[in-house]
C-alpha cells in the first residue's frame, strides 16, 4: 500500500510550485512542456539525454545506444536497431516486451493528432510529416506503411527509416519515445493492434484521447492523484527496476501568483518555484536557497493568425473593420503585423522584465542553434507604427480603429507584460484602437489557438532536438505545429524547410537556414520576445538535478533529486 504524502516526511519530499497547468498524459497527443514533464518521469524511453549533454545518449529500456560501431545503426543510416531490457515491469504488473515498444510506437503514429508532435516520427520514418493530406484525408496505404517502419526480431526491434536521419535518435528522448504497455493500452480505449480498424483511432481530439488522465509506465515514479488546475502527485515506484530512487513522493502544485509562491519558498513550503526574470532581485535575497542560470534552447514569441476563427470568437470585437472590431484576416495585412511589430521595446523589455537575464532574439534559429545569423529587426518606433497603420487596410485602420483582445497564459508575467506593451503602446497613437488584454489557463489557452480564436497568440517554443530544422519548420512551415496555427503558406518557404533537413552538406544548409532567417523578416511573421535563460531557486537542501538546455523551467528528472 502507497504512504499517504499527508504522512510523508518532509526529507522523503520534494514540492514545486509552478504556474503551469497539465493538458494531457497521453504520449500522443502531449506537446508543452508541463505534460512532458509528467510523461517523462512516469514512462521511458529507450534511450535519454546523459546528463546536460544535447547529443550524448544513455540507455534506458533497451541495453545499449545504436551506433555503426556497435551495429546497431546500420552502414546507410537507414536502419536502428534496439535490444530491450529483460526484468522491466509496468506499474500495474505488466511484463515489458518487444511488441510494447513497436506497438507504442505504431499507435502514435496511427493515431498522429493535429496539432500533436507524432511528426517528429513520421518524418524520418515515412518522409511526411502527417497522416492525411492537406483536406484531412487518410493518405493511401498509410497504416500499412507505419506497420512496416517498426519490426520485431526476438527481443529486439527495428526502425526503418526513408532516409539518414541525424536527429532520430534525439527524438527517442522526446515524450513520443516512451513506452507503453500494449495490453493495458488497448484495454483503455487505444488503437487495438488491427490495421483493418487503424482508421478509427486516427487524429482523436484534444480532450478525447483515450490516455489523457490515465498513466501505466516503467518509470522510477508512477501518478498517484491528478486534481486538475490544483495539484498532480507522484509518488515512487517501489518496483522500479532501476537505482531505487530517493524521495518517496513528489507535488507539483498550481499556484498562479507570484506572491504565493514567493511567501512557500520563504517559508519552506515549496522546494522550487517557477520565478520569472521580473522577479529574480526579489528571490536573492531569501536565505536557504541555491541559484542556477542555464542557457535554454527555447523562444517565446508572440505570433499573428492570419484567417481567425470568427465562430463565437469573444476575441475580434463585431468581426468587421468598422471601429468595433477586427476581419477574421486582420494580420494577413503585412502593414498591420510591421505596425505591431514596431510597438515592441526590445531594449526596455530585456531591461525591466528580463532584467537583462534573457537574449531578445531575431529569428526561430535562436543562438546555440546551428547556422545562426543575427538579421535586421523591427525597432520600437511609433512614426513607423502611424506610417504602417495609416497604410494597413486602405487606410481604413488608422480611420476607424479597431478592437481587439490579446490573450496570454495565466501567470506567464513575462507574456503579460509584452502584451500589456504591446497594447498600451499601440492605443496611445489613437483613440480609436482599443486593445483588452487577458489570461486565460494554458489547458485552454492550447485548445483555443489551436482552435484559431486568438487574433495572435503569446506562445513558447523549447527544442525537441538541438537543430534548426525543429524551430524553423515548426514557425514557418504551413504545416509546423506553429505555422499551421497562424496560417503562414508559402510554397518556396514551405520547400525550404523540407530541403532543410533533408540535405546533409553543411554548406548547403547554413543556405537554406539564413534564408529562413532572412524570411523571418520580410514577411514579419511575428514578435520573439525572449530566448530563456532558466533561472531556478532551490532550497539548499536540494540536489541531484540535472540542468540540460534542452528542457525548460516545468523540467525535474525526480529520480535523481534527494535531500543532503
Amino acid at each position: 500500500m502507497s504512504e499517504p504524502d499527508g504522512h510523508c516526511n518532509q526529507k522523503d519530499r520534494f514540492v514545486f510550485a509552478s504556474y503551469a497547468t497539465l493538458q494531457t498524459l497521453d504520449p500522443c497527443m502531449a506537446y508543452d512542456t508541463t505534460s512532458h514533464q509528467r510523461i517523462l518521469n512516469i514512462y521511458e524511453p529507450l534511450i535519454f539525454f546523459d546528463g546536460s549533454s544535447v547529443d550524448q545518449y544513455k540507455p534506458m529500456l533497451s541495453t545499449a545506444v545504436p551506433s555503426l560501431e556497435n551495429g546497431g545503426i546500420s552502414k546507410d543510416g537507414l536502419k536502428y536497431t534496439f535490444t530491450i531490457r529483460a526484468g522491466v515491469r509496468f506499474h500495474e504488473g505488466g511484463k515489458l516486451t518487444a511488441q510494447d515498444v513497436a506497438y507504442s510506437f505504431k499507435r502514435y503514429m496511427i493515431a498522429d493528432p493535429d496539432g500533436g508532435p507524432i511528426w517528429m516520427l513520421l518524418e524520418p520514418l515515412l518522409g511526411i510529416t502527417s497522416t492525411r493530406n492537406k483536406n484531412g484525408e487518410l493518405l493511401p496505404d498509410i497504416f500499412t506503411k507505419i506497420d512496416q517502419c517498426v519490426s520485431v526480431l526476438g527481443n529486439t526491434v527495428s526502425f526503418h527509416l526513408v532516409r539518414p536521419y541525424p536527429p532520430f535518435l534525439s527524438i527517442l528522448c522526446t515524450s513520443v519515445g516512451v513506452i507503453l504497455d500494449k495490453e493495458w493500452a488497448i484495454a483503455k480505449g487505444c488503437w487495438d493492434g488491427l490495421l483493418e480498424n487503424a482508421k478509427k483511432f486516427n487524429n482523436p481530439k484534444m480532450g478525447q484521447e483515450p490516455l489523457q488522465k490515465i498513466a501505466n509506465g516503467t518509470g522510477a515514479y508512477k501518478m498517484k492523484s491528478w486534481q486538475v488546475s490544483k495539484q498532480f502527485i507522484f509518488e515512487r515506484n517501489k518496483q522500479y527496476w532501476g537505482k531505487k530512487p530517493p524521495l518517496k513522493i513528489a507535488i507539483f502544485k498550481y499556484v498562479k501568483e507570484w506572491s504565493t509562491r514567493k511567501m512557500m519558498l520563504q517559508n519552506g513550503d515549496a522546494d522550487r518555484v517557477t520565478v520569472d526574470s521580473i522577479h529574480i532581485p526579489e528571490v536573492l535575497s531569501i536565505k536557504g536557497l541555491s541559484f542556477y542560470k542555464v542557457p535554454q534552447l527555447s523562444v517565446s514569441g508572440a505570433l499573428f493568425c492570419r484567417k481567425i476563427n470568427n465562430t463565437a470568437n469573444p476575441y475580434i470585437g463585431s468581426g468587421r473593420l468598422d471601429g468595433k472590431g477586427i476581419p477574421v484576416d486582420f494580420f494577413s495585412d503585412a502593414h498591420i503585423r510591421k505596425a505591431f511589430l514596431h510597438g515592441f521595446d526590445r531594449n526596455m523589455y530585456r531591461r525591466d522584465v528580463l532584467n537583462n537575464m534573457a537574449i531578445v532574439p531575431t529569428s526561430p534559429n535562436i543562438e546555440g542553434l546551428p547556422y545562426h545569423t543575427s538579421t535586421p529587426i523591427y525597432e520600437y518606433d511609433p512614426y513607423k507604427m502611424i506610417a504602417h497603420l495609416k497604410k494597413a487596410w486602405g487606410g481604413k485602420v488608422w480611420k476607424l480603429g479597431f478592437r481587439m483582445t490579446i490573450v496570454y497564459n495565466t501567470g506567464n508575467e513575462m507574456r503579460e507584460a509584452a502584451a500589456l506593451m504591446l497594447a498600451e503602446n499601440m492605443m496611445a497613437l489613437n483613440r480609436n484602437i482599443q486593445i483588452e488584454v487577458k489570461n486565460v489557463d494554458w489547458k485552454d489557452y492550447l485548445v483555443n489557438y489551436r482552435n484559431y480564436m486568438y487574433p495572435f497568440f503569446l506562445i513558447g517554443w523549447s527544442a525537441d532536438y538541438a537543430d534548426p530544422h525543429n524551430f524553423m519548420y515548426n514557425f514557418m512551415h504551413s504545416k509546423g505545429v506553429l505555422g499551421k496555427y497562424i496560417r503562414y503558406h508559402d510554397p518556396d518557404i514551405d520547400h525550404l524547410c523540407e530541403q532543410g533537413i533533408k540535405i546533409v552538406d553543411p554548406i548547403q544548409r547554413r543556405a537554406i537556414y539564413e534564408k529562413l532567417q532572412q524570411t523571418w523578416y520580410e514577411d514579419a511573421i511575428g514578435i520573439l520576445l525572449y530566448q530563456t535563460v532558466n533561472f531556478r531557486a532551490y532550497r539548499d537542501d536540494i540536489s541531484g538535478f540535472w540542468l540540460n538546455p534542452i528542457f525548460s523551467d516545468d523540467w525535474e528528472n525526480l529520480k535523481n533529486l534527494h535531500r543532503r
